[in-house]
Formats: structure tokens, C-alpha cells, sequence
């Protein structure tokens, strides 16, 4: 688990899961998995993306660094993905 992202608005964490099988030794011919958590604080709503929307959204991230983005601009591709927040945050 990385803590990618923490502003007033949004945090963004990344899992990164390796898989691990018995039946092969070499554990770095196995793919990991994982995805990405970004957390809506202002609506205290959350979305886990996995799979090719995880990739779509880690290709549009790597663009919007390249700009060397501010906050603003960070906050607002992430509030793209609040559409899907459809989690509420609570507490264990």
C-alpha cells in the first residue's frame, strides 16, 4: 500500500498485491494485482479501480505529471472519477 496523494480534497492510495503460486519458483514471472483507492473527502466517498480502468487511470496521471500539475489541477482530474464513488468512508 502507497500513499500516492493527499490534498484537502482527495488521497489516492495504490495496492500492489503479488501473486503468489506454489507451482511456480519464480515469483517474478507472476504478475501482481492490485488497483487504486481514491478517496472523495469532501463527500466522504470512496472507489477502488482494478483492471483497465486502473491502467486508464494510472496512463492519465503519468500524462498530468509531465505538466508538473498544482493542486487544482490535480484535484480536478480526480474529481473525473467521482462519479463512481458510490462507497461511503467509514471507520472499522
Amino acid at each position: 500500500m502507497h500513499m500516492l496523494y493527499n490534498s484537502d480534497n482527495f488521497a489516492v492510495v495504490q495496492f500492489v498485491v503479488s501473486r503468489q503460486d506454489d507451482s511456480s519458483p519464480q515469483e517474478d514471472e507472476v504478475p501482481a494485482r492490485g488497483g487504486y483507492e481514491i478517496v472523495d473527502k469532501s463527500s466522504r466517498m470512496e472507489l477502488f479501480l482494478d483492471g483497465a480502468l486502473a491502467e486508464h487511470f494510472k496512463l492519465g496521471v503519468e500524462a498530468l505529471i509531465e505538466t508538473s500539475p498544482g493542486v487544482e489541477e490535480m484535484d480536478a482530474f480526480l474529481a473525473n472519477y467521482t462519479t463512481l464513488a458510490h462507497q461511503p468512508v467509514v471507520l472499522h
